[in-house]
């Protein structure tokens, strides 16, 4: 045999051995949220060989069914925390290998010790990206930005607010201004009658940020409910808008990584995990108007007049929000009940 042999031999072996290594990763995510930015998996693809493939959700009910009636098919999975506990109950995620993951050191204790994420008593869910749903106002009818929820219900902006078509969204903000814990709602009469009272101030429900963004836009409104990172692309294009986080406090969620149960490349989505967790990574699509890191190092990281660390780096703030906790399906049914009910009647 001749050297030429041995090298076409050697070469062989070589793309095998690199084909092997190198997975393919499948990612169940809401479309257009971080995990699917072209630069971002090129980047992945460039430093790991594996490549990713994106499917989605629109909304957590649809996530776990494509997670129960799937298995094998998903690698990684965006989870809000409120519902990790129920993921990790079924068997449909698996424990996370910390060893694995190492910007997992840059993430606060406060939120690698999360109860949600941490169901069953091991990690299931690094945490990934937090935001707040408050509201925002246009600045163009304020002189001075509100300090208070009580804004919705002032009778000189009548017809020129709005909230999501959300009943569980509607009933913690009601929650809120009624002084109530959101995940612990004892009188839910009092929620009621708050929703009730605001109906006539509403023009109309959003569904959607471009919804939002038109609304604004065109000079529809002057104040409604909207979510941190919405508000940073909102105000970064250039619309006449300021969030507020009220005194009496504002929704917040948490959002983690995981990896189903019956992944086959474990390796590969906890180098993914690991990326998308990772300074580099954020800092830039921060600059596109992302929800705020849970990688503190991450966050350190951005310009000290970043919307995340302005506004969601102040420890007052932070100390004002209540996190959502998993919300019962009695609940859930109830809020909906009480929804439907107002909307009904307006």
């Amino acid at each position: 045999m001749n050297k030429s042999f041995f090298a076409a031999s050697a070469l062989a072996a070589f793309s095998i051995g690199s084909a092997v290594a190198a997975d393919e990763i499948r990612v169940l995510n809401w479309q257009g949220y971080g995990t699917d930015l072209d630069w971002a998996v090129a980047a992945f693809t460039d430093k790991t060989g594996h490549t990713v493939v994106h499917e989605y959700f629109n909304s957590e009910q649809e996530m776990l069914t494509k997670l129960r009636t799937n298995p094998g098919a998903y690698d990684v999975v965006l989870i809000n925390a409120a519902f990790t506990p129920q993921a990790q109950d079924e068997g449909l995620i698996g424990p996370i290998d910390a060893s694995k993951i190492s910007n997992i050191a840059d993430v606060p204790e406060n939120l690698t010790g999360n109860e949600d994420l941490n169901a069953g008593g091991a990690l299931h869910g690094v945490p990934w990206t937090w935001g707040l749903t408050s509201f925002a106002v246009n600045t163009n009818e304020f002189d001075t930005m509100p300090s208070s929820i009580e804004v919705f219900w002032d009778q000189s902006h009548q017809g020129k607010v709005s909230i999501r078509d959300d009943a569980l969204e509607a009933v913690q903000f009601a929650a809120i201004a009624t002084g109530q814990d959101i995940n612990n709602i004892e009188n839910l009469d009092a929620v009621k009658e708050k929703l009730a009272s605001l109906m006539p101030q509403i023009k109309t429900y959003w569904g959607s940020e471009n919804d939002w963004n038109q609304f604004m836009a065109a000079g529809d409104l002057s104040v409604a409910t909207f979510w941190s990172g919405s508000a940073s692309r909102s105000m970064s294009a250039g619309l006449p808008v300021q969030f507020v986080v009220p005194q009496e406090g504002a929704i917040g969620w948490l959002d983690g990584l995981s990896i189903p149960a019956s992944s086959t490349k474990q390796d590969a989505a906890h180098a993914f995990i690991d990326w998308m967790i990772d300074p580099e990574f954020y800092v830039k699509w921060a600059a596109e108007g992302a929800p705020a890191s849970a990688n503190a190092k991450a966050a350190a990281a951005l310009p000290d007049d970043a919307f995340n660390k302005r506004v969601l780096g102040d420890p007052e703030v932070v100390a004002r929000v209540q996190f959502q906790r998993p919300v019962s399906d009695e609940d859930r049914e109830a809020y909906l009940a009480l929804w439907q009910e107002l909307k009904a009647a307006q």
